[in-house]
């Protein structure tokens, strides 16, 4: 059963592509089939994959405007073992041109489902906005990671956007859940990170993944090589998180398909 996954949070710089980088290539490292969605007009997911945005001739601009299909766009990441529908700055248009389509906010979802089947997890890295590339990454997710950062802004951004998937899951998207909240950045020694973690565990409970991603060097500088902190140098202390959050995850589903099976 494919998961598809929206990794987003409106609070830009919590760590939302590194994450969507490094878990894609973790779980391939995991034996899963993988596929990686850049829905950010920067296009970092797509240079942080080894792939150069500035070179690739079709992205997801064209897929979600219905001008090519995914299957045709779609690219291999061979330093992350997953495949990936690329995006760059031509994505920006799609804002503007969206609102004048014809099913605006599922365009993403219909253009995914005929190669669904063949993953695993698809996972999409959504911009750091409430804008309407997000909405479609939404619509079309089963459920949504929240990266954030342990601190008292990242509370107040947490809020906002859980009124945000309450809504799209009233008017567009029924099935929408939060996944869990990833803890990103995380220093332990630092007191306020230690307050708002103990927050989130006790109001979010089993929502919040055990696993913790550290503030890490290595994890920095991996984008600037092309390739995941797992390609680089898997023994950091960053790869190890990845890894062992895609092990959480791969557990999690496991859980749901034996609850499904049961039903």
């Amino acid at each position: 059963m494919t998961q598809i996954l929206a990794i987003t949070n409106q609070k830009g710089g919590v760590g939302k592509t590194t994450t969507s980088v490094n878990l894609a290539a973790a779980l391939a490292d995991a034996g899963k089939r993988i596929l990686l969605v850049d829905l950010d007009p920067q296009g970092n997911a797509t240079m942080g994959s080894g792939v150069d945005k500035r070179t690739v001739s079709n992205t997801v601009y064209q897929v979600v405007l219905g001008l090519s299909t995914a299957e045709k766009v779609r690219v291999h990441s061979d330093p992350g073992g997953y495949d990936l529908l690329p995006a760059n700055r031509e994505l920006a248009g799609a804002e503007v041109e969206l609102v004048e389509l014809d099913h605006r906010e599922t365009r993403l979802r219909s253009a995914l489902e005929p190669i669904a089947a063949q993953y695993d997890f698809i996972l999409l890295d959504c911009p750091p906005a409430l804008n309407m590339l997000t909405v479609n990454g939404l619509v079309a997710a089963d459920a949504v990671m929240i990266p954030m950062q342990c601190e008292y802004y990242a509370l107040e951004g947490l809020s906002d956007l859980v009124n945000t998937i309450k809504r799209v899951r009233q008017n567009l998207n029924p099935k929408l859940e939060i996944e869990g909240l990833l803890r990103t950045m995380y220093d332990p020694r630092n007191s306020l990170a230690q307050q708002v973690s103990s927050q989130l565990q006790s109001h979010f409970g089993s929502k919040v993944y055990a696993t913790v991603i550290p503030r890490n060097v290595r994890l920095a500088e991996a984008p600037s090589f092309g390739t995941p902190a797992i390609s680089l140098d898997r023994a950091c202390k960053g790869s190890q998180a990845y890894l062992q959050l895609a092990g959480e995850l791969i557990e999690r589903q496991a859980a749901v398909g034996k609850a499904l099976a049961t039903v």
